[in-house]
């Protein structure tokens, strides 16, 4: 049905669309947000609540759509195991970090003032990880998918 060009072009774009929003939101629309005119921490944590809740559920979408074309191609480990690190980095966000943040947001919605934690620092520090590594990941498996799939390194390598 998809030709290895189609499913080529589905995993690059996938991680590259990711990184992309991974960085506009992350690193632009996140912080940005704080500064602008009239928004209260309360406001702000209301819309960013909102805006990591529907980001991470594109990223998943994105994550799956880079797995499946990484498995229709039969890439090699060299490209499996980043990808399979970018799904643990996702899973650890989607699972642990993302709702203790929430719990820490609602607290502070509640007009609660919860302990001190390092939680939002863990969460900046694998956003940059992730994005650094859907950038390499994007790029390793395009430089590999201009090849012939003949040229590539075998999978066991």
């Amino acid at each position: 049905m998809f030709s290895r060009h189609s499913w080529s072009f589905m995993l690059v774009a996938a991680l590259l669309f990711w990184a992309g929003l991974v960085a506009g939101i992350s690193f632009l629309e996140a912080p940005l947000k704080f500064t602008a005119p009239g928004i209260t921490i309360p406001l702000g944590l209301g819309i960013g609540r909102l805006v990591f809740q529907a980001l991470n559920k594109v990223e998943i979408g994105l994550a799956v759509l880079a797995v499946v074309g990484a498995f229709r191609l039969a890439v090699p480990q060299n490209l499996a195991l980043p990808l399979g690190l970018l799904v643990a980095v996702l899973a650890a966000q989607t699972l642990w970090l993302l709702p203790a943040l929430d719990v820490r947001a609602l607290a502070i919605l509640a007009g609660k003032t919860p302990p001190a934690s390092n939680l939002h620092y863990v969460y900046i520090g694998a956003e940059v990880f992730k994005l650094l590594l859907l950038l390499g990941t994007a790029n390793r498996a395009f430089v590999l998918l201009s090849r012939p799939a003949e040229a590539w390194p075998l999978r066991h390598a």
